[in-house]
């Protein structure tokens, strides 16, 4: 029988993986230049993650800089 998972645990441990995605990204765009903050970039692929195209998206970003 599997043990019961603390629902608070597991959004811990969820919220961590988070921050370590968004600090991985943070990193690539920091490598290549594109002055993107954690924030923007959490945005961004949230907004990628619900369906929107990340190149029409990377044009947008592109175009308000």
């Amino acid at each position: 029988m599997p043990a019961d998972t603390d629902p608070k645990q597991d959004k811990e441990v969820k919220a961590a993986q988070a921050r370590q995605v968004i600090d991985v990204f943070h990193e690539i765009s920091t490598l290549l230049n594109a002055d993107l903050d954690r924030q923007t970039l959490s945005i961004c692929i949230s907004l990628i993650e619900n369906g929107v195209n990340p190149e029409a998206l990377a044009s947008v970003v592109k175009e308000l800089r």
